[in-house]
């Protein structure tokens, strides 16, 4: 019998870890306004909802509806997945994202830890496919890395914080 907030078992404790993960993306920008999801703060020239975009085509699509479950997906070419057309709401990205997070964990649950990616591309020459245990772990690394991103731009858009440790 599981109980909530009880991992269970290898596959439970990478999800937890993955969702936390997803939590804290979406959590660093809540209440953001409209303008400030647009404004780019770093030379770079990203914008926190074209961080998001990013996130939900090429790490959660790309990763486990393309590689793991082998959909066909369309793939980005340079920065597209990071551009946000000025027509589309902040809220359509936010849910593309939450939609795309909803599909991966239908398939991370689906799919066994040890399992092969059904789908490799060819522009991962050095780069050899992975079992699902590995991938999850790899999505992991990259969305924390991009909640730490998106923590510091939120604090320099308007001061807001998600996890403030020191005062």
């Amino acid at each position: 019998m599981r109980h909530p907030g009880v991992v269970n078992d290898e596959k439970d404790a990478l999800l937890a870890s993955l969702n936390s993960q997803r939590e804290h993306v979406l959590g660093a920008l809540e209440g953001l306004s409209e303008d400030g999801l647009r404004q780019p703060v770093l030379p770079s020239g990203w914008t926190p909802l074209g961080m998001v975009r990013h996130l939900a085509l090429e790490v959660e699509q790309f990763w486990f509806r393309g590689a793991v479950a082998g959909e066909p997906i369309t793939l980005t070419s340079g920065d597209e997945a990071w551009q946000v057309p000025a027509d589309e709401p902040g809220a359509a990205v936010l849910d593309l994202y939450r939609d795309e997070i909803a599909r991966a964990n239908a398939i991370i649950a689906a799919t066994p830890i040890d399992a092969m990616p059904t789908w490799w591309p060819d522009f991962f020459s050095d780069f050899p496919p992975r079992p699902l245990r590995e991938t999850v772990l790899h999505v992991i690394a990259e969305t924390a890395t991009h909640a730490g991103h998106l923590d510091a731009v939120r604090e320099l858009i308007d001061g807001g914080q998600w996890l403030v440790l020191t005062r």
